[in-house]
Order: structure tokens, then C-alpha cells, then sequence
């Protein structure tokens, strides 16, 4: 369970939240959607400890992160799988060890390591491109493997950072079902996405902010385009 509890946030010359409620539950697909600038980056910042609340508190598991130590932090991130727009690979490594790259920085065994990575390329799509460079793969393929990293630890929270945003319709939906199938098999993902078309697509539970605040919470049937 993820709560934001009256979460605000506020900078020297902008208020982005002044009194935010949020809940979601453990195995929910959530769509968090709204124009550039309602808040939705600043939203998932604070979720994977990037930002920090002016007031309220986000818990995660009855476990409130805008109180972690740094060191618990770094902890906490290893159990959320991340996924950005820009992909993020590093370029002079294969796909292969790019994902094995994730668990070596957490000091994970050999063993393990030559174990976990084939799974996860299996499960999105890429085991047979481990050895091609980044460059070499077509931008969707580039965030399957995006996708393949951030689910190398198991993590129990996949959040999918508009992960479409650079990618044509076909890629697009091929996306979409990729992280349709992980939230079946258990993981919770939230998904930012200002594409009304994917929001129709996974037809899952939709959240709608309009300058820091949910404007929408329900399924695509009653969501009406910010």
C-alpha cells in the first residue's frame, strides 16, 4: 500500500501540491496522467526519494520514507524498478551487462547474477539481442531492456516513467503489454503517461492531476482529457 498523506510541496517560487491524498494498493496498475507541469514528475521524485514533501508524508508499507536516512533510502530505491523516457542504457556495455550492471553495483554474486539476467531478458523480449550494444537496437527494444534492469532485482513497484514518450504506436502498445503482463504477476506499476491513447489502451485505473491536484480517479470510462 502507497499512501501520500496531504502531501505538499512547495519552492521558493512555485507551489506544485498544497494538500494531496493519494492511495494505492498493493497489485494496482495505476495510470497517473495530466498536462506538462500538473505534477506528475514531481509526484514520482518524492515516491523514489528524489524530492522530499514540504509537509504530509508518503508510506510505503506503513513505513514513512520522507523520514529515511540516506543510507535506508539507497535501500529502499533497490526495491522499486524504474523506467525512464530516455532509456538511460550505457552505451559501451551489452544489453547483457547492462542489466547484470544493476545487480554488481548491489554487490550480487557471479552465481546469481548469470542466473537472474536471462530470466529477465526472457520475460521482455530481449535474450536473444544480450550481446548487441544499445545502438544497435531500435528505441523499443532499447526500453525493454530498460525494463529487463529495473526488474532484476524483483522488485515489488515498477514505476514506468513516461516510457513512451520517444517511442511510434506499435512500440507504444508493445510497451504497454509488456508491463500489463509484469503488474498480472504480481508487481504494482504506476505509470505516467500524458497519452490519452495508452491511457484507453491498458484500460486500467486512471488518475488524473491538474495543477497539483486529482481532478479524476476512476476507471477510463468517467476520465475526461485534462
Amino acid at each position: 500500500m502507497i499512501i501520500f498523506d496531504h502531501i505538499s510541496k512547495v519552492y521558493p517560487n512555485h507551489t506544485v501540491f498544497e494538500d494531496l491524498t493519494l492511495q494505492i494498493k498493493s497489485g494496482d496498475f495505476v495510470c497517473i496522467t495530466g498536462a506538462s507541469g500538473s505534477g506528475k514528475t514531481t509526484l514520482i521524485k518524492m515516491l523514489i526519494g528524489d524530492e522530499k514533501p514540504t509537509g504530509g508524508k508518503i508510506l510505503v508499507d506503513d513505513i514513512n520514507i520522507t523520514d529515511m536516512s540516506e543510507k535506508t533510502l539507497q535501500l529502499y530505491r533497490r526495491l522499486i524498478g524504474v523506467v525512464f523516457q530516455d532509456y538511460k542504457l550505457l552505451l559501451k556495455k551489452t544489453v547483457y551487462e547492462n542489466v547484470a550492471f544493476a545487480m554488481e553495483v548491489c554487490g550480487e554474486s557471479d552465481e546469481h547474477i548469470h542466473q537472474r539476467v536471462p530470466e529477465v531478458l526472457e520475460l521482455v523480449g530481449m535474450l536473444k539481442k544480450q550481446q548487441n550494444f544499445p545502438l544497435e537496437l531500435s528505441g523499443g527494444e532499447q526500453q525493454r531492456v530498460a525494463i529487463a534492469r529495473a526488474l532484476v532485482h524483483k522488485p515489488r513497484l515498477l514505476i514506468a516513467d513516461e516510457p513512451t514518450g520517444n517511442l511510434d504506436r506499435e512500440n507504444s502498445i508493445g510497451i504497454m503489454n509488456l508491463l500489463l503482463k509484469i503488474n498480472e504477476m504480481g508487481t504494482t506499476v504506476i505509470l505516467t503517461t500524458h497519452s490519452h491513447e495508452m491511457v484507453d489502451y491498458v484500460d486500467k485505473r486512471v488518475v488524473a492531476i491538474d495543477k497539483g491536484k486529482v481532478v479524476y480517479d476512476g476507471d477510463k470510462s468517467g476520465y475526461k482529457a485534462v
